[in-house]
C-alpha cells in the first residue's frame, strides 16, 4: 500500500487553499492510498521556498507520493527553480501524482495490475515531458498576469503622473507572512535566507521583523 502526502496551495489568503481538500482524499481513497500528511498553504507559487512545502519535503519517505491537484498547484517557478524542486522530488525518491494529468498515475496502475514494463517506461518519459510543458505553462501565465498588471500601472500613471499604487497593504501583508514563517521556523527548519526568499525581502528585513516580534 502505497503512502501519499497530498499539497494544496493558494496564492493569497483570499483564496481558499482547502478547495482541493476533498476531492484529493477521494482520488488517493479510491487507489487504496494512505494518508501520511496534508499540507496546505497560501503561498505564492513562485516561490521555491514554501513553509509547507518545505516541511513535505522534509518528512516525506522514499517510495511515498507527492500528489497535488494540478502542476500550477505545485509550480509557477522559473525554469531554473523548477529543475530544482524536481532534482529534490527525485533525490526524494518521491512519485509526482498530478490528479488532472492521467499520465502521471494511470501508468503505474497498469504496471502494478500486469501492464508491460516497455509500455510504463515509455509512458514515463511522455509523462515527464508533459509536467514539464504544464509547468513553463504556469509559469507563462503567471508572467502574463504581472505583466497585465505592469500596464495597468502604467496607464493610471500616464492618466495621472501624480498617482501612486497603495503601498501599506503590500507591506502589512508582507510583514504577516513573515511573522507566520518565522513562527513556524522550528517546525520547518527554514534558514533566514529561505525565509526572506520566501518572504520576497531582504534578510535585514526578516532579522529586523523578528527583533521587533522578539523571536
Amino acid at each position: 500500500m502505497r503512502s501519499v502526502h497530498l499539497y494544496l496551495r493558494a496564492s493569497t489568503k483570499d483564496q481558499d487553499a482547502n478547495r482541493a481538500r476533498e476531492s484529493l482524499l477521494a482520488f488517493a481513497d479510491e487507489r487504496g492510498y494512505t494518508i501520511a500528511g496534508v499540507y496546505t498553504e497560501n503561498f505564492s507559487g513562485t516561490k521555491l521556498h514554501r513553509p509547507e512545502l518545505h516541511r513535505l519535503l522534509s518528512c516525506a519517505e522514499p517510495g511515498q507520493i507527492l500528489c497535488v491537484e494540478s502542476v500550477d498547484r505545485l509550480s509557477r517557478l522559473s525554469q531554473d527553480d523548477w529543475e530544482i524542486l524536481k532534482q529534490t522530488i527525485n533525490k526524494k525518491g518521491l512519485r509526482l501524482v498530478v490528479v488532472d494529468l492521467p499520465t502521471s498515475w494511470e501508468p503505474f496502475e497498469k504496471t502494478t495490475n500486469g501492464g508491460t514494463d516497455i509500455a510504463s517506461s515509455v509512458l514515463h518519459v511522455v509523462n515527464n515531458m508533459l509536467i514539464d510543458l504544464m509547468a513553463t505553462m504556469a509559469r507563462l501565465d503567471q508572467e502574463k498576469r504581472v505583466e497585465r498588471i505592469r500596464q495597468g500601472i502604467a496607464n493610471k500613471k500616464s492618466i495621472d503622473p501624480s498617482w501612486k499604487a497603495p503601498g501599506k497593504r503590500k507591506n502589512a501583508e508582507k510583514w504577516a507572512t513573515v511573522e507566520k514563517l518565522l513562527k513556524g521556523q522550528s517546525a520547518t527548519g527554514m534558514t533566514i535566507r529561505e525565509i526572506a526568499q520566501a518572504a520576497d525581502a531582504g534578510e535585514a528585513t526578516i532579522y529586523r521583523i523578528k527583533k521587533e516580534l522578539g523571536f
